[in-house]
This record gives structure tokens, sequence and C-alpha cells, in this order.
């Protein structure tokens, strides 16, 4: 059942992160896009939903085919990018060091293993964790000439213990938070492990306030509930334009129409104290 707009508010009340010492984010609503840079397809729908503005940032993939080409687009057009951390899914570019594949591999087999295992610390593996988050680290700083000041995960596995516990992520960045609770989720599952994450998040690293997946369109009303609240607090919406029915979604004028005159961050909005400083692209 669709929350009302008010309702909606109340309800998602104890989801905002309480940020001890970290200045408060203006309103905004984020669209960001994951996986820029697994492969040419996935590349250039994200490109083309930039492009119609119905994209404020895109989140990258390193050591991928298409990364390389992927990195020098959205350097030459200013697009917003943060480090999309995989350790799930194969390295698929042909200059991957062996040696970080065998690490990723290991990391692979373990988290999908069983489902609790992203939120289990394994001492064993703590050595792969850290030369697979370094790596990519260090890859996506010689593709955008920077270092990465926003992180997420394929799969969300950023939010493993591993790296969450290790402090494998640089003080001071912003981090995808875990999905806000919504309705239909199995609430006693999740909500310990919401509670640790967003725990451990507002430590060490900046955070939007709710976080939710642009899918699914309905009830017609959710998408809605979750407008109402950017306009009150940074909301990031995580799509992925390579799926045909996100793509369609955000190509024509639904998004735009259901936005009822929100404007959609140009990039990833933060405060302006603390704002990503990166290019404003032309649209």
């Amino acid at each position: 059942m669709p929350l009302k707009d008010a309702d909606s508010q109340n309800s998602y009340a104890d989801e905002v992160p309480r940020r001890s010492g970290v200045e408060h984010m203006s309103a905004a609503l984020i669209v960001n896009a994951d996986d820029w840079g697994r492969d040419l397809h996935t590349t250039d729908r994200i490109l083309d939903c930039v492009l119609r503005g119905s994209v404020s940032s895109a989140s990258a993939m390193v050591f991928m085919e298409d990364s390389e080409r992927a990195a020098a687009i959205a350097v030459e057009r200013g697009i917003d990018t943060g480090l999309h951390l995989n350790l799930t899914t194969a390295f698929s570019a042909a200059t991957c060091p062996g040696q970080l594949k065998e690490h990723q591999q290991k990391l692979a087999r373990y988290l999908s293993a069983f489902s609790p295992a992203r939120v289990l610390y394994n001492p064993w593996l703590a050595s792969s964790f850290e030369y697979a988050v370094k790596a990519q680290i260090e890859e996506y700083s010689r593709l955008y000439g920077a270092a990465p000041l926003r992180f997420d995960g394929h799969h969300h596995m950023h939010l493993s213990a591993n790296i969450l516990l290790d402090n494998l992520l640089p003080r001071g960045t912003i981090v995808r938070r875990h999905f806000s609770h919504e309705s239909d989720e199995k609430i006693l599952r999740n909500r310990l492990f919401r509670r640790f994450t967003n725990l451990l998040l507002g430590r060490a690293h900046r955070v939007v306030d709710f976080f939710f997946s642009l899918p699914p369109f309905e009830p017609p009303g959710r998408l809605q509930s979750i407008l109402a609240l950017a306009r009150e607090f940074v909301v990031e919406l995580e799509t992925h334009p390579v799926n045909p029915g996100e793509y369609r979604f955000l190509m024509n004028e639904e998004l735009f129409h259901r936005a009822g005159g929100f404007t959609i961050a140009s990039h990833f909005a933060v405060s302006p104290i603390t704002r990503l400083h990166a290019p404003k692209r032309e649209m």
C-alpha cells in the first residue's frame, strides 16, 4: 500500500541517519545509474539518460571491458561519478591483473555461498577484501585523474562487514547506505542490518538521508511518496538503465511528469560546504 506524503515522512523518521559533526545536506533528488563502464551497451544506455537529464550521476566499475572508454567520456563531459566496488562479478578487462582476479574469485565464492555472508566478518579473507578494494580505488584514480569521493557497491557488497569494520573506505567520503525501509519488505530480517550499517557509516562517512531503488513502478503512489521526501531530505534513487523497463521510464516524460516539476539534481548533490568538485555538464 503506498504511503501518503505526510505519513511517509513520519514512517521514515527513524531512517534518517544521526550524523554527529557532519553538516546537514540540503534537500535533493539524486538519480544515480549503476554499472557505468561494465560494457559498451550499459555505458551508452546510462549516457543517454545523463544527456536526457534524468540521471544525476553514475557509479563507475573498473577493470571491466568498457571502463577505459567510460572514464574518458565521463572526464570529457564532466559526468559526476563514484566508484562502484565490484567483489562478485568477474572482471572482464584484458588488462586486469591476475592476482586481483584470484582475490576477487575468493570473495565472490564466499559472498555468494550463503545469504548472511555479507554481514559476517571473515578474518581469513581480510587480506583479499583489502587488496580488492585498494586495487579498485587505485584504478579509478588512474582512469579519472583523482581518487573517488563517493562509494557504493555491485550487489551492495560495499556494506560487507569486512569492509566496514576494517575501515577500507576512506574516511569522510560519501558512501551509499542500506535501502530505506519500505512497507513490503521483511522488516525483522533487515532492520538490525540497517541499524548496524547506518551506525558504522555515520561515524566515518557522509550518507544521504534516504535510499531507494527506482523500480518497482507500481503501485503508482510509491514514487510520489519518495519524491515527497526529496522536498525536505536528500534522496538517492538507484537505477540500472541497461534494464529495458528502467531505460524507457528514464527516457520518456514519465519521470518528469511524476516528479511534478521537481528538479532532478544535475550531480550527486551534497551541502555547499562539502560539495563534490565535479565540473557541471552542459545539457
